[in-house]
């Protein structure tokens, strides 16, 4: 079992940014050998959507988020980020970190990750 712990959340006016982090504190190895990580949201009433995904070190991305948000991957500091530049009311949603050991073809399907934190609010005002 691997517990990960988004922070970084907030509220912000739209146009402004966020960094969203996730870490794996009570883990030995830390993030090291989730090589498959990434960001979903979900917002009330909503499925949960994939935003970003690092798979071992190649990125993709939702089309409404692309040219904006930026997924990285951290191992010297055991950590995953989320940049999220030029935020928009559409952006606001509980932003959640998933992580799998294992490959897929599919890194923006949340059934295929194994572990999850408990999310981190992110709230864009007009």
């Amino acid at each position: 079992q691997v517990d990960l712990v988004e922070s970084g959340g907030g509220s912000v006016q739209a146009g402004g940014s966020l960094r969203l982090s996730c870490t794996a504190p009570g883990n030995t190895d830390g993030l090291a050998y989730l090589y498959y990580m990434a960001w979903f949201r979900q917002s009330p009433g909503k499925e949960r959507e994939g935003v970003a995904a690092d798979e071992d070190g190649s990125a993709t991305y939702a089309d409404s988020v692309k040219g904006r948000f930026t997924i990285s991957k951290d191992n010297s500091k055991n950590t995953l980020y989320l940049q999220m530049n030029n935020l928009k009311p559409e952006d606001t949603a509980t932003y959640y970190c998933a992580a799998d050991p294992a490959a897929d073809n599919d890194p923006l399907n949340a059934g295929r990750y194994t572990y999850w934190g408990q999310g981190t609010q992110v709230t864009v005002s007009v």
